[in-house]
């Protein structure tokens, strides 16, 4: 497994929380169908789930910054954008240009797997940073 749900991705809220190991996990998956590109239907799939998964996701914390009126949800949203792009780029090699599922591990492994890990670990915990700020002032 090149990824695993641990501490240093935990935001804090418990939603986000579920659905980011949800994620992992499924990227984990869609990562070991590229390396094995046994069955390019199968990767296929993985990837419309990875791509559904994750537009519920996003828009789950997309509403939750919206509440929260977080100030850097635009930019948020773009990054976002940013990786369902790298999901339809990744399922238009395998069905239209007929890549190879194991010519693409590597950009699997930098764009999905490790981009998920960075957003989290950036984007998403300083979400929870500032709804945390915001919804305990005295603490300031």
């Amino acid at each position: 497994m090149i990824i695993e749900f641990n501490e240093s991705l935990m935001t804090g809220n418990e939603m986000i929380d579920t659905q980011h190991k949800e994620l992992i996990d499924r990227i984990c998956q869609l990562l070991s169908s590229f390396e094995q590109a046994n069955d390019t239907e199968q990767t296929l799939e993985m990837l419309d789930y990875l791509m559904d998964y994750t537009e519920f996701h996003f828009g789950a914390e997309e509403q939750l910054q919206e509440e929260i009126h977080y100030p850097d949800l635009e930019s948020h949203k773009q990054k976002h954008e940013e990786f369902k792009s790298t999901i339809r780029s990744l399922k238009q090699a395998l069905e239209v240009e007929q890549v190879s599922a194991s010519e693409l591990v590597p950009q699997v492994k930098e764009q999905v797997a490790d981009w998920f890990i960075r957003h989290i670990q950036g984007f998403d915990r300083s979400v929870a940073e500032y709804k945390f700020m915001t919804s305990n002032p005295n603490l300031l």
